[in-house]
């Protein structure tokens, strides 16, 4: 075909086109123009759709949450608050911080309770100093509280902060409805005292991995020390090491409280006898800190009291079992 005769035959179709009707134009247009509409409504649906769904994929969690300052005593106290539901404020270990917590845990727990963790004064995230007085902690609790405007609550201490959460128990009948003790043992005297391995790890001025396994797990459990690996590779995801309290003189203000918790002038060892909160305690089978066997004097005296313990586990069951932790723990609130 010559050049020639392919332009002759565009010409040729150019002048067959405007031989066609111009009302087939029109109902084409007729036709097509309620279906593009329909096309370009369905896409704004589709895309205002998608927006929602992305909206509600946002929810805060425990890594992306921001930290916000509760005004206390002239102080700024550091406080992370997520999640849906009854309010339960977490009350932290010897030297816990709001990054220490494993988000695991945290996030399962905020699905359906609303999830508050704040640092101590003088802790962490806090300004201040912390109190000496394990009473002033307890009362930094219920100070959190009214400064989120929130009257009852549950609560939830670990470790040292398990002694925190009973005390706010006990000095706040009417605000808590249920406490949750992780780790940590009754106050009072206690038969069986901390094993010499924790003050060896505790007390250094950084913890490596080892320490972690060791303080928190079951080193001597292949499953256990797994289920740390993957807690630690959580926790790391939202930490800054500087935040941890590593100094000798903050040390000493975490064991000031030591020889009144073990005094319990307040006799608040035997009030469980009659105390009506319920208090639900997880305790590892082998925590090298708050020895299991502490709790068993009261199990026969103390009506409210509920024990879980968890196998081949340490100071942090909950770590280790976040799943199943949470399941107990979410139950109990509940119920």
């Amino acid at each position: 075909m010559s050049h020639k005769n392919v332009k002759s035959d565009a010409v040729s179709s150019h002048k067959a086109s405007q031989n066609y009707p111009t009302y087939f134009n029109h109902k084409v247009i007729a036709i097509l123009m309620p279906l593009v509409i329909i096309f370009m409504l369905s896409g704004l649906f589709s895309y205002n759709s998608f927006s929602q769904q992305s909206k509600n994929n946002m929810i805060e969690n425990a890594l992306t949450t921001k930290t916000q300052y509760a005004s206390i005593d002239g102080k700024k106290v550091a406080y992370r608050k997520f999640g849906k539901g009854t309010p339960i404020i977490l009350a932290n270990r010897f030297r816990g911080t709001l990054d220490t917590w494993d988000p695991l845990f945290l996030d399962l727990l905020a699905k359906e309770n609303t999830v508050i963790i704040f640092d101590y004064s003088g802790i962490g995230y806090s300004e201040g100093a912390l109190p000496t007085d394990i009473k002033e902690v307890a009362a930094e609790v219920t100070k959190i509280a009214d400064y989120l405007k929130i009257d009852k609550f549950n609560v939830m201490g670990w470790s040292y902060g398990g002694w925190v959460a009973q005390y706010v128990t006990f000095l706040n009948p009417t605000r808590v409805l249920k406490s949750v003790i992780i780790g940590s043992n009754p106050m009072g005297k206690n038969e069986v005292p901390f094993e010499p391995a924790f003050l060896e790890r505790a007390l250094k001025p950084s913890n490596d991995f080892n320490d972690f396994v060791v303080l928190f797990f079951e080193p001597k459990s292949d499953v256990s020390v797994a289920s740390a690996q993957a807690s630690i590779k959580r926790i790391m995801q939202r930490m800054d090491v500087s935040k941890v309290p590593a100094t000798q003189e903050l040390f000493g203000r975490y064991f000031a409280s030591n020889e009144a918790i073990h005094l319990d002038k307040d006799n608040f060892r035997e009030a469980y006898a009659t105390l009506k909160t319920p208090v639900l305690v997880l305790s590892g089978d082998h925590d090298i800190s708050f020895a299991l066997e502490n709790w068993y004097p009261l199990m026969k005296k103390a009506p409210s009291l509920q024990l879980i313990t968890f196998p081949v586990a340490g100071h942090a069951p909950q770590f280790q079992y976040p799943e199943l932790s949470t399941g107990y723990i979410n139950t109990f609130l509940k119920n």
